[in-house]
This record gives structure tokens, sequence and C-alpha cells, in this order.
């Protein structure tokens, strides 16, 4: 049931995957344990968007972002912090949504040592925290959410669009007019209102 889920989710366009991804949990099987939290906030980057990193052409930084649906997009922002971005739409069609926050829900414990901080609500409040709480690393480029232990659990309970946020987009220069960014409403875990 659950890849029958996942399937669905992934063959959504990828402004539609990057609303609909609001209420699935990320989770990562790790040596150190499992790391799950709720997604409340992305940003959709499509091919024809200026502020997106596959706008002008493929190249080998962008490349997971032309991957099958669901593959993993870990690149490096201010030269220190990564972010984590999931690839929508087909393959060959440079896409992502970037996930900007998590609500955590399990192995709270490791990401306060990672993050050196006993705030549940700073542990995930952004893309670079919930990368470095979670752990995740470049190595971590073109897993694919299906096949890998970098994954989405879908939610258990359906999200209505009154419980959503449409808005711009936050961190870029290029195309900030579009209404990319999606959050959950009532969540106090979100980078920024």
């Amino acid at each position: 049931m659950l890849m029958k889920e996942l399937e669905e989710l992934l063959n959504l366009d990828t402004l539609s995957l990057s609303k609909a991804l609001l209420g699935w949990q990320l989770r990562l099987i790790s040596l150190e344990g499992i790391y799950e939290g709720i997604i409340v906030e992305t940003e959709a980057y499509l091919q024809d968007d200026p502020a997106c990193h596959a706008y002008r052409k493929k190249t080998t930084r962008n490349a997971p972002m032309f991957g099958s649906e669901g593959t993993i997009y870990v690149y490096q922002i201010y030269g220190m912090h990564y972010c984590v971005n999931i690839s929508g739409n087909k393959e060959g069609v440079g896409e992502a949504v970037l996930i900007r926050a998590l609500e955590p829900t399990k192995g709270i414990d490791l990401m306060k040592k990672r993050r050196n901080t006993d705030s549940i609500r700073n542990l995930c409040s952004g893309p670079a925290k919930l990368v470095q709480a979670f752990g995740i690393n470049k190595e971590m480029n073109f897993w694919n959410v299906k096949t890998h232990d970098l994954t989405l659990i879908a939610p258990s309970a359906t999200i209505d669009e009154e419980q959503i946020v449409t808005t711009t987009r936050i961190g870029i220069t290029q195309g900030v007019e579009l209404p990319y960014r999606f959050y959950l409403k009532n969540s106090r875990y979100i980078s920024k209102k």
C-alpha cells in the first residue's frame, strides 16, 4: 500500500508535489538510528524558473534534478550548508522540491546532539538545519526515496487545502514573485511566516 501511495505522490507535477508533500514524513535509517520528521514546509523549483538550478541546462551539480521522480538532490549553499530536494516531474526534466522544514518526530535526542541545541522547535526549522539534524550528506545525492534509506512515509490524515499557506519563496534573488512556497498554517516548526 505504501509503495502505491508513494508512486501516486511522485507522479504529480512538481508544483503539486511540493504541496502534496506537506504532512508526509521524511525518514532516514542510519547506523546511528532512525530520524523522522513531518514535512511542514516546501518550495518548488521548476525548469522554466530563473531560481531553479536546472534553469539553464543540465550540469554535474544539478544532474539529480533530471533523475527519475523521487531522486534525492543534495547541494551545498554558502560554501558550508547543505539542502535536500526531491526531484519531481519526469526523468529528463530538471525540477525538484526543496524540503524547507520538518516537525521532528523520531530520533530527537540524536538531532539535538547533531544540532547542539535542546530546542525541538529549532532542530529542523530550515533547510540546512534539517539536513544537519538528520545527518544527510552529499553521498546521498542520486538516492531515490523509493529505494533507499532516505524515504517518505504517508501521513496518517489528509491535509485539507485550508491548512496550507501558499506564498512566495525566501532566500533567493530571482523568481521571488512566484508563489512556489507552501507550509502548514498552524505549524510552529516552519522556517519563517
